[in-house]
């Protein structure tokens, strides 16, 4: 049991994630968009939308960090574990709520502004439902950072934390060789939420959450686009006049 949960239901999420993202660009790439609804309402979008985005965006900066960066690399900088711990609950509580918060206000837009929630698809509120109970769990988690566990060794510890334990079996994921027992040592907490974020990426590629890999890069690139004004010169036509700065009333058209 082990073994299916904490390795093949992973790796299947991880191809379906993959697969799923490759068929949706080659036969629905039309669909590829978060079907902007901004033209129904933006007064409660322009409170939730930034929120969201930025908290969501903080959340994954701080799994980047817990995750895929060992213990040893901060202690080595001189991060000491207690001020390592500080960081992660304050600035993971806060980055948390602000994306819950966010989070409540579109899903509220969502549900009461009529043409949004006719344009509201079931994959989309399967979507946010697993985005909520994962967004909790994690809450939850950073909350009871130090919940009772199971050590490296085996052993009954007083305070679990994930470093040893959830994040070595996350970057042994990637090198295709995860220890199914330092999840199954991990708090029942920790389980829930990395299932539940296996499915929720799972469900990613076919939901609007691909507009996340459609940010438009090419601007920072691309030449700058030139805008230059009519040129109006004395003389140049009937009615033209130099330009002047500053507002100017426009005049009437001859009615017909």
């Amino acid at each position: 049991m082990n073994t299916l949960l904490w390795v093949v239901f992973p790796y299947v999420c991880l191809t379906t994630f993959v697969v799923g993202h490759i068929w949706r660009y080659k036969y629905d790439q039309f669909g590829w968009t978060t079907r902007s609804s901004q033209w129904y309402e933006d007064r409660l979008l322009r409170w939730g939308s930034p929120m969201f985005h930025f908290g969501i965006l903080c959340v994954v900066l701080g799994h980047v960090m817990g995750l895929l960066v060992p213990k040893s690399w901060t202690e080595a900088v001189g991060v000491s574990q207690e001020i390592y711990h500080f960081l992660a609950v304050s600035v993971g509580l806060l980055a948390g709520v602000l994306t819950l918060v966010g989070l409540a206000i579109l899903v509220y837009r969502r549900r009461t502004t009529g043409p949004v929630f006719q344009a509201t698809t079931p994959m989309d509120k399967v979507m946010y439902a697993f985005l909520v109970v994962t967004i909790l769990l994690g809450l939850a988690n950073t909350l009871g950072w130090q919940a009772p566990g199971i050590g490296s060794g085996g052993i009954a510890v007083d305070h679990y934390n994930y470093r040893d334990g959830v994040s070595i079996w996350f970057r042994q994921f990637f090198t295709l060789q995860p220890d199914a027992q330092l999840m199954a040592a991990a708090p029942l907490g920790f389980q829930l939420h990395i299932l539940v974020a296996c499915a929720l990426f799972a469900l990613w590629p076919f939901t609007r959450l691909v507009h996340v890999f459609s940010a438009p890069l090419g601007y920072l690139t691309r030449p700058y686009v030139v805008y230059r004004s009519a040129d109006r010169r004395p003389g140049a036509g009937v009615g033209t006049h130099a330009p002047r700065r500053g507002w100017e009333s426009r005049p009437e058209l001859p009615q017909r």
